[in-house]
């Protein structure tokens, strides 16, 4: 008995639908699970997972983590991580850049008393330029170099005035404001334009002035490199540069009793060159280095 057109399409239909499940929903997956478990690629195919020397697996070579204690302040045995805005840090459910970019570079300062919707206290907000200076000047504190970038001011704020003229944008300057710096803070120049420099008060509006970053005298090229001081698109970058390791080597031999060649050349170890040598730039592994340090250069606490 020949079937109605309508039914023998739906059975045709209904037929191919099982063909496809069948191979692309459970065949071609299982393959595809079959091939990662070979020898190889099984390590990657779980997540290129890093075992300390007990066997415990503590990360992945492929995802950075914060290497600070409770109070989030930096291990100082420790070669340390570039900064992540993912989450609170390093946070793998919560991947993300902070989205601020090179025209950040005005603070919004916290109102003292001043509160949300929810009861919590005015936090303001930070600039990129300021992050960037914070995170130099700590960077140099803790590493013992300078820290000092250009546009940025020696307590780690963004060196910028908001300059009023006479004239709108032209004329004589009339008043200057140092919009990241809230009072009582000694203003990072004294004058500006033949003006003495003020401070800012929180929640006081200066749109009206001229936005104006302040280079300073600071070296062209900080000490402190710029992976220490930006974090990567992903906020999950387990790498840092051998010029942000270098600085480091210091304070990691000083904390565990040997000598900075030492440290030096387990850095060079885990220092990976460019990928087929021409592809991105040359980079240390921060956990598999710090895994390395605990490993042949112990200490205890």
């Amino acid at each position: 008995m020949r079937l109605p057109t309508w039914l023998s399409q739906h059975l045709a239909a209904f037929r191919a639908v099982l063909v496809f499940t069948v191979l692309l929903g459970l065949a071609y997956p299982l393959v595809l699970v079959g091939v990662g478990q070979l020898p190889g690629l099984s390590g990657r195919t779980d997540g290129s997972l890093v075992h300390s020397a007990d066997g415990k697996p503590v990360g992945s070579r492929l995802i950075g983590q914060l290497f600070t204690d409770p109070d989030g302040n930096p291990v100082p045995r420790y070669f340390q991580s570039r900064p992540s805005a993912a989450g609170d840090g390093y946070d793998p459910t919560s991947t993300a850049a902070s989205n601020l970019g090179p025209e950040s570079v005005e603070d919004t300062l916290p109102v003292p008393g001043a509160v949300d919707a929810d009861g919590n206290p005015d936090e303001g907000g930070q600039s990129l330029l300021t992050q960037v200076c914070a995170r130099s000047r700590a960077v140099g504190e803790l590493d013992g170099v300078d820290g000092s970038r250009p546009f940025c001011t020696p307590d780690g704020v963004g060196a910028v005035l908001r300059v009023f003229h006479r004239d709108g944008l032209t004329g004589p300057v009339t008043r200057a404001v140092s919009v990241n710096q809230a009072c009582p803070a000694t203003p990072f120049v004294a004058t500006f334009g033949g003006v003495a420099v003020e401070c800012a008060v929180p929640g006081q509006d200066y749109s009206g002035g001229l936005l104006t970053p302040v280079r300073g005298d600071a070296p062209d090229k900080p000490a402190v490199p710029a992976d220490a001081v930006a974090a990567s698109g992903s906020g999950l970058d387990p790498d840092i540069s051998p010029a942000y390791a270098r600085i480091q080597v210091a304070r990691v031999a000083r904390e565990r009793h040997t000598t900075p060649e030492t440290v030096r050349r387990l850095v060079d170890a885990h220092t990976s060159g460019r990928d087929l040598g021409f592809l991105g730039e040359p980079r240390v592994n921060v956990l598999e280095l710090n895994l390395a340090l605990d490993r042949e250069l112990p200490v205890g606490g």
